[in-house]
């Protein structure tokens, strides 16, 4: 890894998650207003209805992790473990339905391994598999999820804290402006947001609302 535990749990306070189709105007610039607005982390998302494959989907990243790259802020790439190695992103992103994180830390090397994690079990398994962070939710109701789990709230994060589960956390599902507080409460080190920022008219302004709420 190329962060340290502190660095990274610092580093993922406001962890933006985006592709193409979740934007209300062109991506890069929703990236860009994003970075200015504080975001700390990004995330490639290109899943769903819209979203472009190949070769298309392949320059979209290399420009969003070129922005990121001149702004210091780490790019990570969802369930795309081809894409992250061709391209050399920080890290990769996996869900409990993707690959195997053991094959995946193999693969990467010391790059960031972020895991999604619904409950204690499958927390305990990512850590032992070389996760260096856990992204857990969902916390609220989403719509930019077709697949989600039962909501559990933030109580899934406290009791994560409660059964010794240290290393950073992100909590994420429906995270709008107004919602922050209790996540981070419940021991998150930060929070992971897709629509709060790219479904805004002014994702600068929609950046610093939400830092606003973990003063």
């Amino acid at each position: 890894m190329r962060y340290t535990e502190g660095e990274l749990r610092k580093k993922l306070q406001l962890y933006f998650v985006m592709g193409s189709n979740n934007c209300l105007k062109d991506p890069e610039t929703v990236l860009k207003e994003a970075i200015d607005g504080g975001i700390t982390f990004f995330q490639f998302r290109e899943k769903g209805n819209g979203a472009k494959e190949g070769s298309e989907k392949v320059q979209l990243a290399k420009k969003l992790q070129a922005i990121c790259k001149q702004n210091g802020v780490p790019f990570i790439v969802n369930d795309d473990l081809e894409l992250a190695l061709e391209i050399d992103a920080d890290g990769i992103h996996i869900g409990q339905e993707d690959e195997d994180p053991q094959k995946v830390r193999k693969m990467v090397g010391d790059k960031i391994l972020g895991v999604s994690a619904h409950n204690l079990a499958e927390a305990n398994k990512a850590i032992a598999q070389g996760a260096n962070y856990l992204g857990v939710g969902p916390m609220y109701e989403t719509t930019t999820k077709k697949d989600i789990r039962e909501v559990k709230g933030p109580e899934v994060i406290v009791a994560l804290r409660e059964n010794n589960i240290t290393i950073p956390i992100v909590g994420i599902g429906g995270i709008q402006k107004g919602l922050i507080k209790p996540v981070i409460t419940a021991g998150a080190d930060g929070v992971a947001v897709i629509s709060a920022i790219s479904s805004s008219e002014y994702p600068k302004e929609a950046v610093k609302d939400l830092l606003d709420e973990m003063k």
